[in-house]
């Protein structure tokens, strides 16, 4: 979204067990992804940490607000979606399917099961705020936008479709989302 071109990317393979290594736990001590090097050679970790430091790198476009009070608005939305949402989709995904079975030991089914309902419950409530409001914080696309597709794309992996569901304003701002061109990369 910001088109930041001046960062080196590198893969990590999870299932290989990649993030597990000495090299990568050297950088990210509890082998999570992602994980941002700094030229001085720090390493910032969690993905809040990062694209706080991306956005005041690269303030243009803003994504997570001006001023203290819209910032608390769209922290609070960035927030809902990640905790209410991506974590529920997380949970299911990674305790249903059996291609994360390597990264999820030992897998609870059951416990998988129980988060994608509640999945369906907490996208009824978005799919009722984006009934009022066009994005996920308010009035313009920010941070919890890209947090919320970030989370509805992994969910296709518990077959998890808006549309299908009845939940038409949400299915309406996915592809509002879809439509932009930093989500065709």
């Amino acid at each position: 979204e910001k088109n930041i071109t001046q960062i080196s990317l590198v893969e990590v393979d999870l299932n290989a067990l990649e993030h597990k290594g000495e090299v990568y736990r050297a950088k990210s001590p509890l082998a999570k992804v992602p994980a941002l090097e700094l030229d001085d050679g720090r390493v910032l970790t969690e993905t809040r940490a990062i694209c706080t430091y991306l956005e005041g790198l690269y303030p243009e476009p803003n994504l997570m607000g001006d001023g203290f009070e819209e910032r608390a608005f769209i922290e609070m939305a960035d927030r809902r979606v990640e905790w209410s949402l991506l974590l529920g989709i997380a949970n299911s995904v990674r305790h249903t399917h059996p291609g994360l079975a390597v990264l999820e030991q030992p897998q609870f089914p059951e416990f998988g099961r129980s988060q994608a309902d509640k999945v369906h419950e907490v996208a009824a409530w978005f799919d009722q705020l984006l009934m009022h409001q066009p994005w996920m914080a308010g009035e313009r696309f920010t941070i919890a936008d890209i947090t919320a597709f970030c989370a509805i794309d992994f969910a296709r992996l518990m077959k998890f479709n808006p549309g299908r569901l009845g939940l038409q304003a949400l299915q309406a701002w996915l592809d509002r989302v879809a439509g932009r061109p930093s989500a065709k990369v």
